[in-house]
């Protein structure tokens, strides 16, 4: 359902009900909604309204009260139809660039530092995918392991050895297999491998290299080999996830049926795999991305809000998404722009 299949009665009840709710997390009655409008409605026609709301399945009655809280559907429209999202002042924007300082020391120092800001900001856990940065290498090694099949060793400077199987050309000498270990650490040492592989593959390619046409050969099967991650779920391996905050997380807490929410989203957040699998769908297309509760399967039982966008490279590509992870009932008119902005000031600091 869209906003706009509302009657502009049930648009106003709606909205102003969200927004109580929102700022109150307690059911908002007929009375409290008669004084919110901003015209004279009796609180017996806002009944009927919201009864109608209810059938619609936008509400909800939690207990026996009179009061209604939206349901996610119902949260759904407001924030796709009806939330009149603020702009963030020159003072904020000025704050949310200032705590955020110049990369000197990297890519993840400085989007940690963006996630605790935007925890602190928005009073729950702030969240980041980052690219997985690579090691500058320290020594690489062909060793022949069986005919027909040689192991690529290689030893990065922070002490991680990798190991992959290429195939040989048959009848490749040992000598073969040494020059093309020379070869490459003499170009690889202390850089990493997207550094140094488009320099090598084009002295390759321009026959510039000092090697016979198998060592050469051997030499670009471990680079197209040594390219491509050593893991099953490879998308997931190659990201980092940066989650601080979480204890925000317990300031909503106030009965133990929210202590068993948070539980199950402390366990939602362990599940670092899936939880990056649904920030990566920020990526697709621009600005922010909102997901609800149990639209998506992590946050099926825990009842969950992601508000979410992507930051890009010098070259703007997509490559990350920052945002946070709250209650369903966060402040969604708040955070979306300080989200949004905090998105595009990474973006810009690394162009």
């Amino acid at each position: 359902m869209l906003a706009g299949e509302l009657g502009e009665r049930s648009r106003d009840i709606l909205r102003h009900l969200v927004d109580a709710y929102l700022s109150s997390g307690e059911p908002v009655g007929s009375r409290t909604l008669s004084q919110r409008l901003p015209h004279s409605l009796s609180p017996a026609s806002i009944r009927n309204v919201m009864a109608d709301l209810e059938t619609l399945g936008l509400l909800y009655s939690p207990h026996t009260s009179a009061g209604r809280v939206p349901t996610e559907r119902g949260l759904r429209l407001f924030v796709d139809g009806l939330l009149e999202i603020g702009e963030l002042s020159a003072t904020e924007r000025a704050a949310i660039e200032a705590r955020i300082s110049p990369p000197t020391r990297g890519l993840e120092d400085v989007l940690t530092q963006a996630t605790m800001m935007l925890s602190g900001l928005s009073r729950c856990a702030g969240l980041v995918v980052a690219p997985k940065q690579e090691t500058a290498l320290k020594h690489v090694e062909f060793v022949g392991v069986a005919p027909g099949r040689a192991l690529v060793v290689m030893v990065t400077e922070d002490g991680q050895v990798e190991n992959r199987l290429i195939n040989t050309p048959p009848g490749l000498p040992m000598s073969a297999l040494t020059e093309a270990s020379n070869y490459l650490n003499a170009r690889l040492r202390g850089r990493t491998m997207d550094d140094a592989r488009s320099e090598i593959l084009a002295e390759l390619e321009g026959e510039r290299a000092e090697l016979d046409q198998l060592t050469a050969k051997i030499v670009a099967e471990g680079l197209a080999t040594l390219a491509v991650p050593n893991h099953p779920e490879h998308t997931e391996a190659e990201k980092v996830l940066i989650v601080r905050g979480t204890s925000h997380l317990l300031d909503t807490v106030e009965a133990q049926t929210d202590l068993a929410r948070v539980r199950m989203l402390f366990e939602d957040i362990e599940r670092k795999n899936e939880l990056i699998h649904l920030l990566e769908l920020a990526k697709q297309g621009d600005g922010v991305k909102i997901f609800i509760g149990s639209e998506n399967r992590l946050f099926s039982l825990s009842g969950s809000s992601i508000v979410a966008a992507p930051y890009a490279n010098a070259q703007g590509k997509v490559i990350g998404v920052i945002g946070v992870l709250g209650p369903t009932r966060i402040n969604y008119a708040r955070i979306i722009p300080m989200v949004d902005h905090t998105a595009k000031v990474v973006s810009r600091l690394f162009a």
